[in-house]
């Protein structure tokens, strides 16, 4: 049977975790921890992209009421009278950035500040200093970021939801950049697969009329200049995987609306060279024979097993474990 896990922005993400409640995106990633069944397609169904204007919350009494200082990106503190009722989501730009709007398309650097809404206590913040942490999808949390534009500090409220109390957010969009690879491109050897993409930068897989091969192979189709992957690490990426057998596709980041996260240590055998090792920035083309993907077995449509696996990843960052 088809293994896949449902996977969700790492747990350094205080914000994603309170956006699960509002958000509408399921990301689902080949990997070795469950079993369900895929459906092929001939096509990649790409998933509309999310109007970040529309999909913003609107100001109100309690967003409005809020105040916060420090330098945008480096420190912030808000200030509000609490206990701070809070009904509804809302959204205030409390400072407009100069850099250009955020789209539903887009993967964001930024630094939050959360409070308790009832007591004002500070709850968490991340993004200012340390590790690096990984970008967020910006089309999973527009009703919050909206399109604010580069260089913006955004105030939002949130009420109770079954991740706790109330919340005060204090939101700085660092910068933002297109979800794709954007690395230098290669030279491809003779007999892979080939690779189109549209002008979003959607790949569309064609696979040879020939026999698949019986070890892992491997071909870096843009080289980016960003860090290098290492083992655990995790990675955000957006990827679409086919069957050798019939080209079919049966599983894709861009049908779901947003990039996918993993850790490179989770995933099936074949698929770790594609991360592990390459740098960010980087689309790699990667071809997983059965034995480092599913096993041998009857091919069929309703699981993976005795299929050669062909994937188009494309490595957007990358945060080392926590």
């Amino acid at each position: 049977m088809t293994r896949f896990s449902l996977l969700t922005l790492p747990e350094v993400s205080v914000l994603s975790r309170r956006m699960a409640t509002l958000s509408v995106v399921a990301v689902i990633l080949v990997t070795a921890t469950s079993c369900t069944a895929t459906v092929p397609s001939d096509q990649l169904e790409v998933a509309e992209t999310v109007d970040m204007c529309a999909a913003a919350a609107a100001p109100g009494v309690a967003s409005d009421a809020v105040e916060a200082t420090g330098e945008i990106g480096t420190s912030a503190s808000a200030t509000f009278a609490s206990p701070l009722a809070v009904t509804s989501t809302e959204r205030t730009v409390l400072v407009e950035g100069d850099g250009r709007e955020v789209t539903g398309t887009d993967i964001v650097d930024y630094a939050l500040t959360v409070y308790d809404a009832t007591s004002g206590g500070l709850i968490s913040q991340e993004g200012y200093t340390g590790p690096p942490q990984l970008p967020l999808a910006a089309a999973t949390i527009g009703p919050i970021l909206g399109c604010a534009r580069v260089g913006s500090r955004v105030v939002a409220v949130m009420p109770e939801t079954d991740q706790g109390g109330p919340t005060v957010w204090v939101l700085d969009v660092r910068s933002a950049s297109p979800a794709i690879a954007t690395g230098a491109p290669q030279a491809v050897p003779d007999g892979m697969p080939t690779v189109t993409l549209s002008e979003g930068g959607v790949p569309t897989i064609t696979v040879p009329n020939a026999e698949p091969p019986a070890e892992v192979e491997l071909a870096v189709l843009k080289k980016g200049d960003g860090p290098l992957v290492a083992a655990g690490d995790t990675v955000l990426l957006q990827y679409s995987g086919v069957r050798w057998s019939n080209g079919k596709v049966f599983d894709a980041s861009w049908s779901k609306g947003a990039p996918a996260t993993l850790t490179t240590t989770d995933v099936i055998e074949g698929y770790r060279p594609a991360l592990e090792g390459q740098t960010i920035g980087s689309q790699v083309l990667v071809v997983i024979p059965p034995a480092s993907a599913y096993g041998e077995g009857a091919i069929n449509d309703t699981d993976l097993t005795g299929e050669t696996l062909v994937f188009v990843v494309d490595l957007l960052a990358s945060a080392p474990p926590r």
